[in-house]
């Protein structure tokens, strides 16, 4: 028997953790009613955004469940996936931005046998854990 990595969400599961607690649940059904109600914000660009962040996130029922409701709202396939575009630019942006943080220790001279101030600070570093 092949075990699946995401169980499919049957109507049981949903159950049982409505069941298992009961007043988060209600209040978090609440909390995305609210959320994804017209607002400001139209439900189908709500549900564009969602399918983006979704995909950063990479959550699978949320990918699924998302892209039907933005499809549903009248979200043509090109939006979407141009939606799920800025998504990865976004992501990929984010490890591109934080290289600063690696530049500046460069910088600084984190190589602890070129700057001999800095190596009794990192002689008790356990680098193997990175």
């Amino acid at each position: 028997m092949t075990e699946e990595l995401y169980p499919n969400p049957t109507r049981e599961l949903s159950r049982m953790r409505r069941d298992l607690a009961p007043g988060t649940a209600a209040a978090f059904h609440d909390f995305s009613q609210a959320v994804f109600a017209e607002g400001a914000l139209s439900t189908k660009t709500k549900n564009i955004i969602a399918v983006a962040v979704a995909h950063v996130t990479q959550c699978p029922y949320c990918i699924k469940g998302h892209t039907r409701a933005a499809l549903r709202e009248g979200a043509s396939n090109a939006e979407l996936m141009e939606a799920i575009w800025v998504a990865a630019e976004m992501r990929a942006g984010a490890a591109f931005a934080h290289s600063v943080m690696a530049l500046a220790e460069m910088d600084d001279g984190a190589d602890p046998e070129v700057d001999n101030d800095r190596a009794p600070a990192l002689a008790g570093v356990d680098h193997s854990a990175h």
